[in-house]
């Protein structure tokens, strides 16, 4: 399993929000098109200077440099104009997600560049968790 690292607030908006395109500068490798991906969100925030409260929940973890949850790379595509609204952005591979799930836990784990491999520790507290159940939104959110 694959995991993709976002910056803080957009992890968030993937995992428990209605976020369903990753903005990114190449295409999905055609190898990992279908498949279930981990969401690692980064240490530092996105430099857009965009903070949480300016358009998702206030009940949403905020947690960095961890795993917060699933989700799976269903389709990719340049962008058009104003496609993907209101997360696509101009000049960039659009990355459609579906079937988001947050984990119950965080997992905190070193991200990196691009499509990364977990540690073999890292993917079995995922297993683990996935065998638990799956927590319900914070208020003003969606799972």
């Amino acid at each position: 399993m694959r995991a993709l690292t976002v910056r803080q607030p957009y992890a968030d908006a993937i995992v428990w929000g209605t976020k369903r395109t990753e903005n990114r500068s190449r295409p999905i490798p055609a190898a990992h098109v279908g498949t279930t991906i981990l969401i690692h969100a980064a240490k530092e925030p996105h430099a857009s200077g965009i903070v949480a409260s300016d358009f998702t929940s206030a009940a949403w973890p905020d947690v960095r440099g961890a795993i917060l949850g699933t989700a799976v790379l269903d389709s990719c595509h340049q962008a058009t104009d104003d496609c993907c609204a209101p997360w696509g952005m101009s000049d960039h591979w659009h990355w459609a997600l579906r079937n988001a799930r947050p984990l119950p836990r965080a997992i905190p784990a070193t991200g990196a560049l691009g499509l990364w491999t977990p540690s073999g520790n890292v993917l079995y507290d995922v297993q683990v968790q996935f065998w638990e159940p799956t927590p319900t939104a914070p208020a003003g959110g969606t799972a």
